[in-house]
C-alpha cells in the first residue's frame, strides 16, 4: 500500500488545501453556531419581555379595577352616604340642599384624584329622591339593563362591560356595580353604586402589548371583553374566542387572575407570530452575513496574497532554472529579499554569475583576443599596404635634410627631422607600449611641422608632471588627439589658436588634458560620435578617435575613462583617465 505524501502535491494545492481546512470551513461552521446560538437566545429573551409586559398589564388592569373597587367599598361604609340615600325627604328642596352639602362633597372627592374613573353613580329607588346628577331612580328601563340584573343576584361587586352613548356616539365601558348594603338592618331602600372606568384608561393598558401582535381579553364564559383586533365585532359580547381567530406560526402568551366575583378567571391573552419574535433575529441576520462575508474575504485575500508571493516568485526562480541548460544566465528580479525563497533566489543569482564570469574568463576572452589579434594584423597590413615604400621616403628625408643643413636652411632641416622622426616611430611595429616621454616626442614633432605650416596661426602649450614621463601608454594615443586638435579644430579658424596639453600622475592614475579653441562641433555631431564608439558604428574621419577608444577599451580592460565635449565657436575637449602601468 502506498504510503499518504504531500510530497508530490504543488504548493498552491497545499495552499488551498491548508485555505480550506483551516480557513473557510471552521469560520462556516463557526459563523452557523453563532447564528442559531445568538437567535436562539435572542428568541428566548424576546418571550420573556413579551411574557412580562403581559403581566405587567394585567397588573395594570387590575389596578384599574381595584381602584373602582376601593372606590365602591369606601362608599358602601361611608354612614353620612348611606344616611343622606336612607332619609325621607318632606319636600324637593330638603334633598337638594342634603346632595348639594352631602352626596356631592363626598362623590366629588373621587373622580378628580382617580383619572381612570370616568363617572360615578347611585341607583336608588327611594321616591324622595330627584332623579339627577350623581343620584338616578331606579326606572323600569334600569331594572332592564344587564348589569341591573347582574348586580341583584350578586353578593360580590361585579365588573360588567356595558354600553353607553355619549358625546362620541355609542361606546363600551367597563363598570364595577356594587349594592351598598353595608346596612344592610337598617336599609328601607335599595341602593347600587355604578362607577365607570375610562375607555382611554382600559385602552391605555392592552395598547403597550398590541405593537407585539393582537390582544384579547376573555372573560370566564370565553367570551371577548376587548380585542386590539378590528376585524373582529367584539363591542356586541357575541363574540367568542376559539384558536381559529389565531394565525399559523403563533406564540400565545396568557394572564389569568380571578374576577372579583369569583365565578371564573378572566385572561390577557397577547397572540404573537413567529416573524414577530423573530423579526430582531432576521434583521440581524444581515449583521451575521457580512461579518462572515468580511471573515471569509479578508483571510483569503490575505492568503491569496501570500501565495501569490511564494508560487509566482518559485515559478519564475524554476523558469530561470531551466533556462541555464540552455546557455541563458539571466540573474532572477527582486533577488534581495530576506526570506528563504529571496535566499534562494540570491544564491541562484550569485551561481548563475560565477558561470557566466567563468565561461567569459575562459572561452569569451580567449575568442577576443584572437579578435583582437587578427584585427591588429589586419591593420598593420593595411597600414603597410597604404605606405609607398617608407624606407624610401626616410632615406630621401635625411637627404633633403642634410643639403638644407649646408645650406644654412635650419628651420626647413628641422622640419624635416621630425617628419623622419615620425616616420621612425610609425615603422615599429613591434612595440605597443611606450612612455609618456616617447610619446610626447612624437607628438611635439607633430606639432613643430603643424606650426611650420600655419606660421603663427598655430600655438601649442605643454604641460607634462615629471613624474608622468616615465609610465606607460599605448604608443600613438596622443597624436591622433594633437592632430585632430590642429586639423578639424585650427586650421578652419581665421584667427590664432592654441592647443592645450596637460598630462597630471596622481593616485596611481594618469589624467591626459588635450583641449582646442578650435571650432568644436554642434551636440548632435558630438553625439553621434559618441554613440559610434559604444555601438561598433563607422565614424567617416574619426578614425582615429575610434582606434583610441578601442585600444584603451583592450588595453586596460575597462578600467579607462574616455570623455569628450565640445561647442560650436569654444573648441574641444578629451579627457582621459588610465591607470598607472609603471615605467616599462
Amino acid at each position: 500500500m502506498r504510503k499518504l505524501s504531500l510530497h508530490h502535491v504543488k504548493l498552491r494545492d497545499k495552499m488551498l488545501l491548508l485555505y480550506f481546512l483551516c480557513v473557510l470551513i471552521p469560520i462556516v461552521l463557526t459563523n452557523v453556531i453563532f447564528y442559531n446560538v445568538t437567535s436562539g437566545n435572542f428568541k428566548n429573551q424576546k418571550m420573556k419581555d413579551i411574557a412580562v409586559t403581559v403581566e405587567k398589564a394585567k397588573n395594570d388592569l387590575r389596578a384599574q379595577i381595584d381602584i373602582a373597587l376601593g372606590i365602591s367599598s369606601v362608599l358602601n361604609t361611608d354612614y353620612f352616604l348611606n344616611d343622606s340615600l336612607e332619609k325621607v325627604y318632606a319636600s324637593d328642596k330638603d334633598y337638594v340642599e342634603s346632595y348639594n352639602a352631602d352626596i356631592v362633597w363626598i362623590l366629588n372627592k373621587y373622580s378628580p384624584v382617580y383619572k381612570s374613573i370616568k363617572q360615578i353613580t347611585i341607583y336608588t329607588d327611594n321616591p324622595t329622591i330627584i332623579g339627577g346628577g350623581y343620584v338616578i331612580p331606579i326606572t323600569d328601563d334600569v331594572k332592564r339593563t344587564d348589569w341591573y340584573a347582574e348586580s341583584i343576584d350578586a353578593a360580590y361587586p361585579i365588573v360588567i362591560r356595558n354600553e353607553q352613548r355619549g358625546l362620541l356616539g355609542r361606546e363600551y365601558v367597563y363598570s364595577v356595580v356594587r349594592k351598598l348594603n353595608y346596612s344592610a338592618g337598617r336599609s328601607t331602600w335599595q341602593k347600587i353604586v355604578k362607577i365607570d372606568i375610562d375607555p382611554d384608561a382600559i385602552r391605555q393598558v392592552f395598547s403597550s402589548i398590541s405593537l407585539d401582535g393582537d390582544v384579547y381579553l376573555i372573560d370566564e364564559e370565553k367570551t371577548i371583553q376587548y380585542s386590539s383586533r378590528t376585524d373582529i365585532e367584539w363591542a356586541d359580547g357575541k363574540t367568542f374566542y376559539s384558536p381559529e381567530l389565531l394565525g399559523d406560526n403563533t406564540f400565545l402568551f396568557e394572564e389569568s387572575y380571578s374576577s372579583v366575583n369569583n365565578s371564573g378567571e378572566w385572561k390577557i391573552v397577547l397572540a404573537v407570530s413567529e416573524d414577530k419574535v423573530l423579526e430582531e433575529v432576521r434583521k440581524s441576520r444581515a449583521f451575521v452575513y457580512y461579518l462572515a462575508l468580511a471573515n471569509i474575504l479578508i483571510p483569503s485575500l490575505l492568503i491569496a496574497w501570500i501565495m501569490k508571493s511564494l508560487s509566482s516568485r518559485l515559478v519564475g526562480l524554476l523558469k530561470h532554472i531551466k533556462k541555464v541548460k540552455h546557455g541563458s544566465f539571466q540573474t532572477v528580479a527582486h533577488g534581495d529579499y530576506r526570506d528563504e525563497i529571496g535566499q534562494l533566489t540570491s544564491e541562484f543569482n550569485r551561481m548563475t554569475l560565477q558561470i557566466k564570469s567563468l565561461i567569459d574568463d575562459v572561452y569569451i576572452a580567449d575568442i577576443q583576443r584572437k579578435d583582437l589579434e587578427l584585427k591588429r594584423n589586419q591593420a598593420q597590413l593595411h597600414a603597410l599596404q597604404s605606405q609607398i615604400n617608407p624606407h624610401f621616403l626616410f632615406n630621401a628625408l635625411a637627404t633633403i635634410r642634410t643639403r638644407s643643413m649646408m645650406k644654412n636652411e635650419t628651420e626647413t632641416a628641422r622640419i624635416i627631422h621630425n617628419m623622419a622622426k615620425i616616420f621612425r616611430k610609425s615603422l615599429q611595429w613591434g612595440k605597443d607600449w611606450v612612455t609618456v616621454k616617447e610619446e610626447m616626442d612624437l607628438v611635439l614633432c607633430f606639432l613643430e611641422i603643424q606650426k611650420y605650416r600655419f606660421d603663427d596661426k598655430l600655438n601649442y602649450r605643454i604641460e607634462v608632471d615629471e613624474s608622468a614621463y616615465g609610465c606607460m601608454i599605448p604608443k600613438m594615443m596622443l597624436q591622433p588627439l594633437a592632430e585632430n586638435a590642429s586639423i578639424h579644430g585650427i586650421e578652419p579658424l581665421t584667427h590664432d589658436g592654441m592647443i592645450d596639453i596637460r598630462i597630471r600622475h596622481e593616485d596611481g592614475c594618469l589624467f591626459i588634458r588635450v583641449k582646442d579653441n578650435g571650432v568644436g562641433m554642434a551636440q548632435s555631431e558630438l553625439e553621434r560620435m559618441l554613440k559610434a564608439l559604444h555601438e561598433n558604428e563607422e565614424m567617416g574621419d574619426s578614425v582615429g578617435i575610434k582606434n583610441i577608444f578601442y585600444r584603451l577599451q583592450l588595453y586596460f580592460s575597462g578600467e579607462a575613462e574616455f570623455e569628450m565635449t565640445s561647442a560650436p565657436g569654444e573648441g574641444t575637449l578629451v579627457c582621459i583617465r588610465v591607470p598607472d602601468r609603471g615605467g616599462g
